[in-house]
């Protein structure tokens, strides 16, 4: 795992940390996950709930998507419901404010269930059928409701181009050896990205003592391919 003097965090990584770091979405402690790990910090993106959080939230998506060469073009970004559903509309309006060619992308997001009435359907916003479609959500863990998520877009005629999350812990899967972000890009074949990364956050962080157990964690769970 990185330390704080390998590297320095682009101005939008940094921002979006220290905001989580003050409105502890980020939390350090003592921490038992579903997965029956003990983590020495947590991530609670259901916290980003002000005006403040969302909008450096948003500008953070917005730009991850203007820098990272490795993105694709896209026609609609996709939300899933729930957490993804603002997620969707306010990355798509920062990267319409942001740079015009971004104006006519869409979004749209699924609902939990179909509506038999009014315009009926399961989706909300821009229709994906021929689209080249962008997900992004707050975290990948096991996958499952990104493979839902696909598995929409699919039905629907989209293309699924991308995906995007908020943030990366770099950690393998219970059942494997690589991270589901790994197993995200193998199985779809599309580029998969987050803003920040548990390597960004141990450079983000400012108390060393916190680094090194985030370090040590790191370490401890790394998927096959960060410590071959």
């Amino acid at each position: 795992m990185a330390s704080s003097s390998d590297s320095q965090l682009a101005r939008h990584k940094s921002e979006l940390i220290d905001l989580c770091i003050s409105s502890q979405i980020l939390k350090f402690g003592s921490f038992t996950l579903k997965s029956g790990r003990v983590s020495p910090y947590f991530f609670n993106a259901g916290l980003f709930n002000t005006a403040r959080s969302l909008t450096c939230l948003a500008d953070a998506f917005a730009q991850t998507l203007i820098q990272d060469p490795n993105l694709p073009e896209f026609d609609v970004i996709f939300g899933p419901a729930y957490k993804g559903i603002p997620l969707a509309t306010l990355v798509c309006s920062r990267l319409g404010s942001l740079d015009e060619k971004f104006l006519d992308v869409g979004y749209s997001f699924n609902r939990k269930e179909k509506k038999d009435h009014g315009e009926g359907g399961g989706i909300v916003g821009y229709q994906l059928k021929g689209k080249r479609v962008l997900v992004v959500d707050d975290v990948i863990t096991a996958g499952t409701a990104m493979r839902e998520a696909t598995d929409i877009i699919k039905a629907e005629g989209g293309i699924l181009a991308g995906i995007v999350v908020c943030l990366d812990r770099q950690e393998r899967t219970t059942d494997g050896e690589n991270s589901a972000m790994e197993n995200c890009r193998s199985e779809y074949q599309v580029p998969v990205t987050a803003i920040i990364t548990l390597e960004d956050l141990i450079i983000g962080v400012p108390d060393e003592s916190l680094k090194q157990q985030m370090r040590e964690y790191g370490n401890k769970y790394a998927p096959v391919s960060k410590t071959q």
